[in-house]
């Protein structure tokens, strides 16, 4: 599996798109939907929430276990993909397409800290 370059990668297995206008896109890799199964539910924060990176901003729920959603950055919730309560099977079909919170980031530098495509792939492989 290529994990696209345009994306930033958590340990945690989240990805972040920065969108370029001070926000960014927030979904889970190819690999955390593999490991999950099929997503049945996913619990969304409300917009306006603020986030820490690494603070717990929902669960997503499958058929084999209910895991924590982590934010990679600090941030805003600024919209929540709504779309997701009535579909949460796209995370299984297109993971790294649809994302689930767009944030207001606090501080875009945190971005840099994150792993690239190659040094996700590079984990995930071991």
């Amino acid at each position: 599996m290529m994990y696209p370059a345009d994306l930033k990668y958590t340990n945690d297995h989240e990805w972040l798109r920065l969108l370029g206008d001070g926000h960014a896109e927030v979904g889970i890799t190819d690999y955390a939907q593999q490991q999950l199964g099929d997503v049945v539910f996913v619990e969304l924060p409300e917009v306006g929430r603020t986030v820490a990176k690494g603070e717990a901003f929902g669960t997503i729920e499958s058929v084999k276990a209910v895991s924590e959603l982590f934010s990679p950055v600090a941030g805003e919730v600024s919209e929540i993909n709504g779309e997701l309560q009535q579909h949460p099977e796209r995370i299984n079909s297109s993971p790294h397409e649809t994302w689930i919170i767009k944030l207001r980031l606090a501080n875009g530098d945190e971005a840099d800290a994150l792993l690239s495509s190659e040094r996700y792939t590079e984990l995930v492989e071991e």
